[in-house]
């Protein structure tokens, strides 16, 4: 018989008095607690009580057992929490309509929980449901897949019970709910994360202690295997029956972030979390008038909440099921790039430089070397450094969320992940550079900003050399020293450019000639693979020129490997180490976290202390935690995927690929490894290019003081596939130039 079908028990207290004492030998009186399909009393005594359940005549046995089944399993996994433990084993006894299982349970304390809830009992709530559903996760009983009424993945049974709905409008209500399920939720149900769940986790099934804390978990009648989101989503329906309509999403978001703060959901779990709501909302109406009905003396207690609920269900009809999935935390569909361009336009303005390409890429997510546009095209990405080990990358995404989960604070506390990257990090610096300090930062720009501080205390003087379109920050300081971004006519008296290493011209002289223009040299900055001027290889002696020059000047040295670090150039982790430089400074960015900001300086104690800013030195979020494990999972796939060899195999290979190509338009090809400037003879050739590669499904840049260079700087994740895939697609725009 189905269990909804058959009448509840009717035992009188008298039976249940004696009951309780002569089968469990529990003597006291019997208070009825109602339910909704069975009878459940408490039984108290004088010196014990407990909870007598006397389950309705069509509960299959097995069901009993699986009910005991999971509640051991829970005490045995979590112990803490505060499930209401079976007293003894059940019994069998006779009533006037059959034989019934009859079970005694411990008493738990606390009061009944309602509307009232604040929002640190919600989050509370919330939290504790996710824990069972946690410990219930590793647990399964033969009887757990039963068919149930209740069970969400059973909605469409609904459909004729909806006829028992007088009102035609509210019928139509709870009917379009049903179907939108059929529609949204049945073809993607397996997709959902599927376990043995409570099954009814509401308020009228917890205790709450004098803190409106859960002290008592009860009636695991309702647990079977089914989708844990749908299981959370009986919750959010109970927390947020009987709420104002101002209250009812607000308090729906806090209770979905107590349970993720334990059980976090997946995307698909969001986006159909408010249908799944939803639909709990219609069976409850249909089935307890359908009850209602059947079992009229039980009418009172089945149709208590009906007003809330169809306040609730008309709430979520009117709005929609897109604007009620967005209110409880899906993510937004993306908007549609020409209004997104016009808003980004209108509230950002000049403060942002113009997009990179004549028709904007709007990526909503990435994947390796991959990039995929609003529009769900795939675009593969060869101008991209800052996910240096691909977009997205699992082992640096974990460290991000297990961290961002654990903890996430500044730097004047003891956080290990800081000082285990700040070890990591000088364990990778040539063991003659004597660098033995380093400080965690946001960007490259705050890096290059400190450095140049030290600098100058250090050394006494106000001077610097850079490369002639060199790029090293946006703070006040780094943009005097990015002479790729200064205006027109505008020249710092401080500051002095030389030519890129490799360019032809003497180092030497050029260098000499930068010194008497200066008033005193505080540092050289250098990017050793000169992205921004137009990607030049120079030779090593180059560099030690510059360096020794540098030196003799009284000047420090900063190795700016933002762009060129973390294994681009192939064979070493850092660029300057190919040279054999010895810089006094090294300053890491863009790459560092994989996109997530973290940045750092690297240098000697000696120089640190030297300044006045020693000791004083602090950045809020500079090293801080999340940032600092980031970084680390950086370093590890770096080293487990042996990325720093394939840039310097699948670099030969694009190189190669590349000086292949036959164009007039092709001045020269430079670079080393996984970054490489292809030289054209126009700059708004480049520019066409470079569009034309975007509407192709490619993505590079444009780099040179004349912006006539093709940058291409892929995640190093590329592989001869992809090589090959570029190759082809710049070979058919150099051709629709001809």
């Amino acid at each position: 018989m189905s269990l909804l079908e058959t009448s509840n028990p009717s035992f009188t207290r008298a039976e249940v008095v004696r009951i309780a004492a002569e089968r469990f030998g529990l003597e006291g009186t019997a208070v009825d607690l109602g339910s909704e399909r069975d009878q459940t009393f408490l039984i108290e005594g004088a010196r014990d009580s407990a909870v007598m359940k006397i389950a309705n005549i069509g509960q299959d046995p097995a069901l009993l057992d699986l009910e005991r089944g999971a509640i051991d399993h829970v005490v045995r996994v979590d112990p803490s929490l505060p499930v209401a433990r079976p007293r003894g084993e059940a019994v069998l006894v006779d009533g006037p309509d059959g034989h019934h299982n009859v079970r005694l349970f411990e008493r738990v304390h606390g009061h009944a929980a309602g509307p009232e809830l604040g929002e640190g009992a919600v989050f509370d709530f919330a939290a504790t449901h996710a824990r069972l559903n946690l410990a219930l996760r590793s647990f399964f009983h033969a009887a757990a897949g039963r068919e149930r009424l209740w069970d969400l993945a059973q909605a469409r049974g609904v459909l004729p019970l909806l006829e028992g709905i007088a009102d035609a409008g509210r019928r139509e209500i709870a009917q379009r709910v049903v179907e939108r399920f059929e529609q949204r939720v049945a073809p993607r149900w397996h997709a959902l994360r599927l376990q043995v769940v409570h099954g009814d986790f509401q308020l009228e099934n917890v205790l709450l202690d004098e803190c409106d804390r859960i002290a008592g978990i009860v009636d695991f009648g309702d647990c079977g295997y089914t989708s844990q989101a749908g299981d959370l989503a009986i919750a959010l329906a109970s927390l947020m029956l009987g709420r104002s309509k101002e209250d009812v999403f607000r308090i729906g978001r806090i209770a979905i972030d107590g349970y993720t703060s334990q059980f976090p959901l997946e995307p698909v779990e969001l986006e159909l979390l408010g249908d799944l709501t939803a639909v709990r909302l219609a069976m409850l109406v249909a089935i307890t008038r359908w009850r209602a009905r059947r079992y009229p003396d039980n009418a009172e207690y089945l149709l208590s909440w009906d007003d809330d609920l169809w306040s609730l269900l008309e709430l979520f009809d009117r709005l929609g099921p897109d604007t009620v999935a967005l209110e409880l935390g899906a993510a937004r569909h993306p908007a549609a790039t020409g209004e997104l361009r016009a808003r980004r336009s209108r509230v950002m303005g000049a403060l942002l430089t113009p997009l990179s390409y004549a028709r904007p890429v709007h990526p909503v997510r990435g994947r390796g070397v991959w990039l995929y546009d609003a529009d769900g095209r795939r675009l593969l990405d060869a101008y991209n450094n800052v996910p240096v080990v691909g977009h997205c990358h699992p082992r640096v995404t974990e460290a991000v969320v297990d961290q961002t989960r654990r903890l996430n604070s500044h730097s004047r506390y003891l956080c290990q992940p800081l000082v285990e990257l700040a070890e990591r990090l000088l364990t990778t610096m040539p063991p003659n550079a004597e660098l033995d300090t380093v400080m965690l930062v946001n960007s490259g720009s705050e890096a290059n900003d400190i450095a140049w501080r030290i600098a100058t205390a250090v050394t006494g003087a106000s001077g610097a050399i850079v490369t002639e379109h060199a790029y090293h920050g946006v703070t006040d300081t780094t943009a005097r020293l990015s002479s790729d971004g200064w205006p027109a006519g505008y020249h710092p008296d401080d500051v002095a450019r030389i030519a890129p290493c490799g360019s032809g011209v003497s180092v030497a002289e050029d260098v000499e000639r930068a010194l008497r223009e200066l008033n005193g040299l505080a540092a050289t900055f250098v990017d050793c693979a000169f992205t921004s001027d137009g990607i030049w290889t120079p030779s090593d002696d180059d560099l030690a020129t510059l360096a020794t020059h540098t030196r003799a000047a009284g000047g420090l040295l900063v190795a700016d490997e933002v762009q060129a670090g973390h294994g681009r150039l192939g064979e070493r982790l850092w660029a300057f180490a190919h040279y054999g430089l010895e810089p006094d400074f090294v300053t890491l960015g863009k790459p560092m976290g994989n996109g997530y900001p973290v940045a750092a300086l690297i240098t000697r104690r000696e120089l640190v202390e030297r300044a006045p800013l020693a000791g004083n030195m602090f950045s809020t979020f500079g090293g801080n935690p999340v940032a600092a494990r980031a970084a680390l999972a950086v370093l590890d796939v770096l080293d487990d995927e042996r990325i720093i060899d394939r840039s310097a195999d699948v670099g030969a290979r694009l190189h190669a690929a590349l000086r292949s190509l036959r164009a007039p338009e092709i001045v020269a090809v430079r670079g080393r490894g996984l970054i490489a400037g292809v030289e054209l003879t126009k700059s708004s050739l480049a520019a066409r290019l470079v569009d034309r590669l975007r509407d192709d499904g490619v993505l590079i840049g444009r780099t040179g003081k004349d912006g006539n260079v093709l940058k291409i700087r892929p995640p190093l994740v590329f592989s001869g596939e992809h090589v090959e895939l570029l190759t082809a697609a710049l070979e058919r725009a150099l051709a629709a130039e001809a």
